[in-house]
């Protein structure tokens, strides 16, 4: 068997050059310098870190962050190549970063801008509108609007700090370079934002901060770029005129989605939250809690013309219809009565939680004053009251809170003086003889009163007194004794 010793050259110097060109890279891969871009393959993508093997001993590792796309996702796979920046070296690691950093050329800042890759700056110093960073050792410009998502009250606060700017004008061989970090920071959020709504169902619960109060609402941050609102109706079981009386800017709560639906935006969603649903339907427990004839305290929310709601639970409101809120008075306003925010005593008339309605009287809860009137008033008893109303068919006589008889037109012929009934007006004192009593239909009958009438009735007195049963007018007399003595 012959050997061709011109293929062991061959193979021998094809080998030897392999060598030599390895060796090369290796030389000029070892003398890589911070802020050079250089191309790489992907050799293992960890939990945090992304590691690339750029030809040279010690392979290079980027934040794994960095790498993610809008969704969150790893675009790249093991063996994908990929171009990053040196943003740091030492003996035994080299960082690498989209971001660039150090010292730096023309020609990388143009490259930064062309390809929007984020650079990294220092603030050193405010200036008219904005601050001067220092980014690759040239000087640019930040307006104050793009320093950051939120308005920068304090901007000295920023000075002196490094942040990471994406280059949005780039002129004059770079004597001119305006950057914006609040780019950076939204296109952060969106991908924070896009991630936590692959994390939200309805029926979930969460602590979000209140950032802003409007007249139907409140918003609240769930997490960085996500808002969502809850509606005045879903802060509380209780009517609210206004969010602020329950919640205010800056607040944390706990509250309960209960609708996602796109919002303006690809990637927005409009979020619908809840306070009061993280807790039952108070009407849910309503018929267990009142029953008619209940004597309870509520507080007056709404007054309207035909009456008043009152709440006597968190978010179980009754009405006071007007015909319930005196005995005593006729009521044509309900506001004469009551007004809003006053707290009330009340009885429960009517409980029907199917319908979500309850029934209160203000007046039964107070006493119905015709209760005492058989003991208190008998037919032929003169008595003084105030003129109350004067109609044509007579006038209506207040004989005490709740308790008004009418003297008829028919009857004011009967005075001791004619006509002197006429001259009087309303709030005038007036005696009066009770003529009849129907406490059923709440109605007393009355006529004037004169001296001869008003002595039968003293003389009526007398004789009942003779009509007393023995023990009685024995025991009247002992106390007559008493009294003397």
């Amino acid at each position: 068997m012959s050997t061709d010793f011109n293929d062991i050259d061959n193979g021998s110097e094809e080998e030897d050059f392999a060598t030599l060109f390895e060796s090369y890279q290796n030389v000029a891969n070892e003398n890589l310098q911070v802020g050079n871009k250089i191309k790489g393959k992907i050799i293992s993508i960890g939990q945090d870190a992304v590691f690339v093997d750029i030809g040279s001993k010690t392979d290079g590792f980027v934040d794994k962050a960095e790498l993610l796309d809008k969704q969150g996702e790893m675009p790249y796979d093991e063996g994908d190549s990929i171009e990053l920046y040196v943003v740091s070296r030492d003996e035994s690691e080299i960082r690498l970063s989209r971001a660039l950093s150090g010292i730096g050329g023309l020609d990388l800042l143009q490259d930064a801008y062309a390809n929007e890759v984020p650079v990294q700056g220092k603030v050193t110093q405010t200036c008219k509108g904005g601050f001067n960073v220092d980014i690759l050792h040239r000087r640019a410009f930040c307006p104050i609007s793009q320093m950051d998502l939120k308005f920068v009250e304090t901007p000295d606060d920023y000075v002196g700090q490094t942040f990471n700017f994406l280059i949005t004008q780039l002129e004059e061989r770079g004597k001119n370079i305006v950057v914006s970090r609040k780019i950076l920071l939204q296109q952060e959020q969106a991908k924070s934002a896009e991630q936590f709504y692959e994390t939200l169902n309805i029926g979930s619960i969460l602590d979000g901060r209140i950032t802003r109060i409007v007249p139907y609402g409140a918003f609240v941050e769930l997490a960085a770029g996500v808002e969502g609102m809850v509606h005045i109706s879903e802060l509380s079981w209780s009517r609210l005129e206004n969010p602020e009386e329950v919640v205010s800017v800056g607040d944390t709560i706990t509250v309960k989605i209960i609708d996602i639906k796109a919002g303006d935006g690809p990637s927005l969603k409009k979020i619908a939250l809840s306070v009061k649903q993280l807790g039952s339907d108070p009407w849910d427990t309503a018929e267990d809690r009142f029953k008619i004839g209940d004597k309870v305290t509520g507080k007056v929310t709404q007054c309207v013309k035909f009456g008043a709601f009152v709440e006597i639970a968190p978010g179980v409101e009754g009405l006071v219809h007007i015909s319930e809120m005196s005995y005593i008075k006729r009521v044509l306003n309900p506001e004469d009565v009551v007004s809003s925010g006053q707290t009330v005593s009340v009885m429960i008339k009517v409980c029907d939680p199917d319908k979500r309605r309850i029934s209160l009287s203000l007046r039964d809860a107070e006493g119905d004053p015709w209760l005492n009137v058989p003991q208190k008033y008998q037919v032929g008893q003169a008595v003084e009251g105030s003129i109350e109303k004067k109609e044509n068919f007579g006038c209506f006589i207040t004989l005490e809170p709740g308790i008004t008889g009418l003297l008829p037109k028919s009857n004011l012929n009967k005075a001791a003086t004619p006509g002197m009934i006429e001259k009087l007006k309303e709030g005038d004192t007036v005696r009066v003889i009770i003529e009849k009593i129907d406490a059923i239909d709440r109605k007393i009958t009355l006529r004037p009163a004169d001296l001869a009438e008003e002595g039968d009735w003293k003389t009526f007195i007398k004789d009942s007194k003779k009509s007393m049963n023995p023990l009685a007018e024995k025991l009247q007399q002992a106390l007559n004794i008493k009294d003397d003595s």
